[in-house]
């Protein structure tokens, strides 16, 4: 059970499924934890085992320095995750600024092990080649009031209601998103230096009402397929029940698909 203690800061998992044939590995939103995601093991049948990556600075390690940059991050969970990764396939799904780390660690395994998910699942999140991306990174959160922070999370809906009154939760969350916001901007991907990074499929996912995603951008960083789903909702449509029926499904027809 080492490698559990070892794994355990940061990674959860929930329902431990030892002889799933595929391991799904979900990344959280700015600011989030792995309270949502890790759940979804249950929703999962036996041929899939859900892990969900938690950061420093959260939950269980609220005492822990939150991660500098990117690069540590990527280094952090690959050290992690190494043996189990070259164990038996693996799929992405990250929602948000989990997006783009998943993407960031798929480029650091692929680069470093000629290691592959076997399925990209992106959500609410832009192509990190696209301007869209750059646009993201040039808000001005640093500078940005307590207030505004959370008047914003408010409206995506990033913070569960009954948190809402809270000061020192929210404190803790807008203090989180900060944080995570920094790591998001030392993320630097450079498209025409490396041709196209991968050969696996990607499905991108967002809400209805949430701002568009570049798909075109998405397409153009794998050889593999690339399809598009639009849920009912806004940033956050992942929470709504129905969404999360839908996104199981079709995250389980893909990776069996996947031929895993």
């Amino acid at each position: 059970f080492v490698f559990f203690q070892e794994m355990e800061k940061l990674v959860v998992c929930v329902n431990r499924r030892p002889d799933a044939l595929c391991r799904l590995i979900c990344f959280p939103w700015a600011g989030g934890g792995t309270l949502q995601l890790s759940q979804w093991g249950k929703l999962f049948s036996d041929s899939i085992e859900v892990l969900s990556i938690r950061l420093p600075g959260r939950e269980t390690h609220l005492k822990e320095p939150f991660a500098k940059d990117m690069a540590s991050i990527v280094n952090e969970v690959t050290n992690a995750l190494l043996k189990e990764l070259k164990e038996k396939p693996f799929a992405f799904f990250g929602h948000s600024f989990g997006s783009y780390m998943s993407f960031a660690l798929a480029l650091h395994l692929k680069e470093k092990y000629g290691l592959e998910p076997v399925h990209l699942f992106v959500s609410g999140g832009h192509a990190p080649s696209s301007e869209s991306f750059l646009a993201v990174k040039a808000l001005p959160v640093s500078a940005a009031k307590d207030e505004e922070i959370v008047a914003r999370l408010k409206i995506l809906g990033g913070i569960p209601p009954e948190l809402l009154n809270n000061e020192d939760i929210l404190k803790q969350v807008v203090l989180t998103f900060r944080e995570d916001f920094r790591v998001l901007q030392t993320f630097l991907f450079e498209k025409a230096e490396m041709g196209i990074p991968f050969s696996c499929d990607i499905t991108i996912f967002n809400g209805s009402e949430d701002e568009a995603y570049d798909v075109q951008a998405w397409q153009e960083l794998t050889s593999g397929d690339t399809s598009f789903y639009q849920l009912p909702g806004g940033h956050f449509y992942l929470l709504e029940p129905s969404n999360q029926s839908f996104l199981t499904k079709h995250i389980t027809r893909c990776i069996e698909n996947a031929g895993v």
